[in-house]
């Protein structure tokens, strides 16, 4: 087993990644942060642990997912214990709404393959919906309920992530930048930072939109790691006005505990510009007003961004990287950070601790966009 390790990055991949590793025995972590833990992407999600939701497709990335979110209830009790934290894992489950009859046709194909399949999903009418949810528009033609599919808290679960790091020893760096890897020859032993160089056995890069950004000596990662901008809005009613994630074909609501209700989502590719748009809003009020007819009349409390790491096929990069032992990579979840970020942190941690990934996370290495790529000496 490595003796330390270092990971570049502070979100919830990152941080994850830390508390798997101490668990599995790995003591001398530290974990470099470009600003404060936990504030980028993984803190302006909206927390839905949704692989059915959306999933036409039930290959590789859905079985990825599928199993992350099938994690979350021991983590959410293991947290609990660990750190006092609870994370607000809600299973309530999600509804899909149609608004249209060709809406409908498109989640009764949705239905079918995943009913197929054996997977928990329930058909509903327009009468069911608004049984279970009276607020949604009368407007809704009908729809499907994914009881599998949950959200949490993912501002308390970087809480939480960031409490066990403390807790258990993991030296945090934070507002230090790293400029570069170090090599010698082909080996990665460390990072320069704007601080100066930290050496150790292996270096870890959960670096989300910022990827692309560090410099691989005269090699580049064979594909690039671009962000794009999500916003989000929430409103605060004085009352609980849903019980369920609602999904329509333009957007989502989301209730929390406290009677919020976020709405969301953008994708931009405006670089990393974190700023929020008036436009933006705009549309997300008429996304909401259209799924609950009362948001028309709230007003916006919050709006935010964040910056999602995205590659061409919209895949994640696990594993190793070119021709090292000592690199190792977790990036570009692009809109499912939160929801993967357990099994993201269990292949990495199996990978440092036991020395393999399983092949059947094959989908999901650097490699499959260049075969060849390789370290410069």
């Amino acid at each position: 087993m490595v003796k330390n390790v270092i990971i570049i990055g502070g979100g919830v991949i990152g941080l994850s990644i830390a508390r798997e590793l101490h668990k599995r025995g790995v003591r001398d972590i530290t974990l470099v942060e470009q600003g404060i833990c936990g504030t980028e992407a993984s803190w302006a999600a909206a927390g839905m642990l949704g692989p059915q939701v959306e999933a036409d497709e039930l290959g590789s990335f859905f079985r990825l997912c599928s199993r992350s979110r099938d994690l979350y209830p021991h983590l959410s009790a293991a947290l609990l214990d660990e750190t006092g934290v609870d994370i607000e894992l809600d299973r309530s489950g999600t509804l899909s709404v149609a608004f249209t009859e060709s809406e409908m046709e498109t989640l009764v194909g949705r239905f079918q393959k995943q009913s197929d399949a054996g997977l928990a999903v329930e058909m509903m009418s327009r009468s069911e919906i608004l049984r279970v949810e009276p607020s949604i528009s009368g407007d809704v033609v009908g729809g499907l309920y994914f009881t599998g599919d949950w959200q949490v808290e993912n501002r308390r679960l970087l809480l939480a992530l960031r409490r066990y790091a403390e807790l258990n020893g993991v030296s945090i760096c934070e507002n230090t930048s790293v400029r570069a890897l170090i090599f010698d020859g082909k080996s990665v032993v460390g990072v320069e930072t704007d601080e100066g160089a930290i050496h150790a056995d292996l270096t870890i890069a959960a670096t989300g939109a910022w990827t692309s950004l560090i410099k691989f000596r005269r090699a580049e990662l064979p594909i690039r790691v671009e962000p794009v901008r999500g916003q989000i809005v929430a409103y605060q009613p004085n009352e609980k006005v849903l019980r369920h994630i609602v999904y329509s074909p333009r957007g989502y609501v989301v209730p929390r505990a406290d009677c919020r209700i976020l709405a969301g989502s953008t994708a931009e590719f405006a670089g990393f510009d974190r700023s929020t748009t008036i436009d933006a809003a705009e549309n997300l009020q008429r996304v909401a007003a259209e799924i609950v007819p009362a948001l028309a009349d709230q007003t916006i409390v919050d709006q935010w961004a964040g910056l999602r790491p995205f590659t061409i096929d919209g895949l994640p990069i696990i594993g190793e990287v070119g021709d090292t032992d000592d690199f190792l990579i977790a990036t570009a979840h692009y809109r499912n950070g939160v929801l993967l970020a357990p099994v993201t942190a269990e292949i990495i941690a199996e990978r440092v601790t036991i020395g393999k990934i399983d092949p059947a996370f094959a989908d999901f290495r650097v490699d499959r966009f260049e075969r060849s790529f390789a370290f410069s000496n």
